[in-house]
């Protein structure tokens, strides 16, 4: 069992989570990347293993407000995606003509290694202590929705939320998103 496993409070509980890439290092800066992570959610989504209700993608680190379902808790989601996103962003980044590639590759084994794991490169740190947050938690369920939506904005990458592509306040303002299949009506 898996620690943040289990749903603690009523159905409608959801988890804000913030998975962060080792050393902060900015890997989501080039398309082919971030198309990784767009397609790893669209996977998840599908397969009914989370429902997302808003996301963000910075260049290292992601936010997303989920809810999983009953017996699949927030760890083994996070668990899972890293296990399905790591090796196709190492595919990409090989692929890529990234001149920070070998550095990155090098600082991705040296984390790993740091950790005696055995895996030979770790992509994502390890913990993003996921925040429940209940129906009965309006004022801090809109407080995370909206640190996720600024996030662009006070990184400077866009000037007003919706102007992004790669969250919901795109899909509230009735602009294209990236995401196929994450808006989830409660």
């Amino acid at each position: 069992m898996l620690a943040n496993d289990k749903h603690s409070g009523p159905r409608e509980a959801c988890y804000f989570l913030t998975l962060n890439v080792v050393d902060l290092i900015d890997v989501f800066t080039r398309p082919a990347y971030k198309q990784v992570i767009v397609e790893a959610l669209n996977h998840f989504v599908e397969t009914g293993q989370i429902a997302i209700y808003s996301w963000c993608l910075m260049t290292h680190h992601l936010h997303l407000l989920v809810k999983t379902p009953e017996g699949y808790g927030p760890a083994y989601f996070e668990r899972d995606f890293k296990k399905y996103t790591t090796p196709e962003i190492l595919k990409a980044i090989e692929v890529e003509m990234d001149l920070r590639k070998d550095w990155m590759m090098q600082r991705f084994e040296d984390f790993s290694k740091s950790l005696k794991r055995i895996e030979k490169f770790n992509l994502w740190q390890n913990c993003s202590s996921p925040l429940h947050i209940d129906s009965g938690q309006p004022d801090l369920l809109m407080a995370r929705i909206e640190h996720i939506h600024e996030n662009p904005v006070r990184e400077r990458i866009v000037d007003l939320p919706e102007a992004t592509v790669s969250l919901i306040a795109a899909k509230l303002a009735q602009v294209p998103c990236i995401l196929n299949a994450y808006w989830h009506h409660a």
